[in-house]
């Protein structure tokens, strides 16, 4: 879940590779260094941010300030705690090799015991003259078990980077003779924009000249270089104090652009070439299970009642993270959808992978083009949401809701659904963009409720049917970032034990919207007034009967039941955000947490 940045070529490379640890901090932030070579290696690292490495880096020597050769790192703590030491890059004991790594070696104490004084590459390299940095690299990468993405750098051969995955990310970014390597592309938009993804089991050996990969058994390999489709300034705040509260906002055009050229409103259809080729297989299956984590676990369970309710093919959602240890029990018949807003979440690739081997048909549902579960997947969707800086997600949840709306009735087609049916869905589902919009011009109402309860211990989220996700989601978006302990619950479920927490300093947010459970809704909220908990709702306008009962009422606009978790989130997503910001939290680096979880 750590950063990685690398740059060989023309340029001062201080500046590019400092530069490039901000724009990945999202994934990692106790700790951060760089390594720097022209002729001499010097690194330089330190527990903290970026930002403190950058004023201790303004006391470089020239020699190093022009430095056209470096890789650096920003840590996500797994194994040791943040500190100076533990922080990245590593050297050997003579100080001529460099290595930065992502990921966990699972057989890292065995090798430690052996190789604290030394270091591996550089054992195996001084104990054959004849080998390189590559090929040492490649041997020592072969007793490794366990996870990684590394760059070495050695001042044995100083215009040359090595670089290596399995199972955590790395890309190399093409220029105009120099090249830079990182762990997704959001370092490398504002030099270049064509790049080539590494595959689990490659290795890369990079010079001004050009770059070569093969696999560990040297075997080279043929790669196809990408095109990115964002621009620099969707990685930029755009004015927003924080990336999650712009990302927030940024959630109408999203859906604009998930559904822009696959909902065909003339013709009453939908259009979802990325798995074309397979809706037929897709209709046919036994049973559909989604695997996903976190938030997009979330998505998937309105996932499941979607699919469900309008193709009528049974759904399971597993966690991906339990969905491999538990023997699963999945075959030729069954179609696994995995969800992951990076296509690099470790679990969730597991999880492919264990499905593949059982002979599923496996779909994917990503945001990033070229991602491992984007190759690695049979068929599959982007969302398109963009980059999402935030670590706690909000626009890919949205994006990802709208991809399984769109699928659930594609495979209704010519099985449950008319065309005219599917027709009225398409068009409530158009109009959800304006209706989003208007929820957010209710921020400032929504951050005056949250300043009356910034200083809440606990809180309780309560929904029921397609509210009842939604209402995990919104206690999850709390939890991350103001660090208030908070529970979502279906509300039937609150008297069944949860009910025993409500006093009166407790917030409860009922999601009360007019479906055919509201009134099971409205005699949850009495349950908890007379209890004296304090309740906030989120109800359609117009809904007086919510009024009289809620000490807060948000309202949004009327759409059906399978619609209404796209409108719900929104309101939870600003309550989260603006009591974090008034608690004084940084919403956007929740503490022990990274953006995209590429370890187990």
């Amino acid at each position: 879940m750590c950063g990685i940045v690398g740059y060989i070529g023309w340029r001062e490379a201080a500046p590019l590779l400092l530069n490039g640890l901000k724009r990945l901090e999202y994934r990692g932030y106790d700790s951060a260094g760089i390594a720097l070579l022209n002729g001499s290696l010097l690194v330089m690292k330190q527990k903290g941010s970026v930002s403190g490495l950058e004023v201790a880096a303004e006391g470089l020597s020239l020699d190093m300030q022009s430095a056209t050769l470096g890789i650096g790192h920003t840590r996500w703590a797994t194994h040791g705690e943040p500190s100076d030491n533990n922080a990245h890059p590593h050297k050997n004991a003579l100080g001529d090799i460099a290595v930065i790594h992502n990921g966990i070696i699972e057989n890292y104490s065995a090798l430690k015991q052996e190789l604290t004084a030394q270091g591996l590459i550089d054992k195996i390299w001084k104990s054959d003259q004849s080998l390189d940095l590559e090929s040492a690299t490649r041997s020592a990468l072969r007793h490794v078990d366990g996870a990684y993405g590394i760059c070495v750098i050695s001042s044995r051969e100083p215009d040359k980077i090595v670089v290596a995955r399995k199972g955590s990310p790395l890309v190399i970014g093409i220029g105009t003779g120099e090249f830079f390597i990182a762990s997704d592309a959001a370092p490398l938009i504002e030099h270049t924009n064509k790049v080539v993804y590494l595959s689990d089991g490659e290795l890369a050996v990079i010079t001004r000249e050009g770059y070569t990969v093969k696999t560990i058994e040297n075997i080279e390999q043929e790669k196809i270089i990408t095109e990115l489709d964002f621009s620099l300034e969707k990685i930029e705040k755009g004015g927003f104090e924080h990336f999650m509260l712009k990302e927030i906002f940024e959630q109408p055009a999203v859906m604009h652009d998930v559904m822009r050229g696959r909902v065909r409103l003339e013709e009453g259809r939908i259009c979802l070439g990325g798995i074309e080729d397979y809706l037929d297989r897709l209709k046919h299956a036994k049973r559909i299970v989604i695997c996903a984590c976190g938030t997009s676990w979330h998505a998937a369970l309105i996932g499941e009642y979607l699919i469900e309710e309008f193709a009528r093919i049974p759904v399971e959602v597993d966690y991906a993270s339990e969905f491999r240890y538990r023997n699963p029990i999945v075959g030729v018949d069954d179609v696994v959808i995995v969800i992951s807003q990076s296509g690099e979440t470790a679990d969730t690739l597991a999880a492919l992978r264990t499905a593949k081997e059982k002979g599923a048909l496996v779909m994917g549902i990503c945001n990033v083009v070229g991602s491992t579960i984007a190759r690695e997947t049979l068929c599959g969707m982007y969302t398109h949401a963009g980059p999402e800086v935030g670590v706690a997600s909000t626009k890919a949840f949205t994006a990802q809701v709208i991809m399984l709306y769109m699928l659930a009735l594609a495979l209704s087609k010519g099985r449950t659904l008319s065309h005219d049916e599917i027709a009225l869905n398409l068009k409530e589902l158009s109009r959800i963009p304006e209706k989003a919009t208007r929820i957010l011009e209710l921020e400032s109402q929504i951050k005056d409720i949250a300043e009356r309860f910034q200083g809440a211990r606990n809180a309780l989220y309560l929904g029921r049917g397609y509210n009842f996700p939604v209402a995990l989601e919104g206690a999850l978006k709390l939890k991350e970032i103001s660090y208030i302990h908070a529970e979502g619950y279906p509300a039937a479920e609150m008297k069944h034990g949860p009910i025993a927490l409500i006093d009166k300093d407790m917030p409860v947010i009922f999601i009360a919207t007019r479906d055919s459970t509201y009134a099971k809704i409205l005699s949850n909220i009495e349950e908890v007034r007379s209890r004296k908990g304090r309740v906030i709702a989120i109800a359609n306008e117009g809904d007086q009967e919510v009024s009289r009962l809620a000490e807060h009422v948000i309202y949004i606009p009327q759409s059906s039941g399978p619609i209404t978790p796209l409108l719900t989130v929104i309101p939870l997503q600003l309550l989260a955000y603006h009591i974090a910001t008034f608690r004084g939290c940084n919403v956007d680096r929740p503490r022990n947490l990274a953006k995209s979880v590429t370890v187990e």
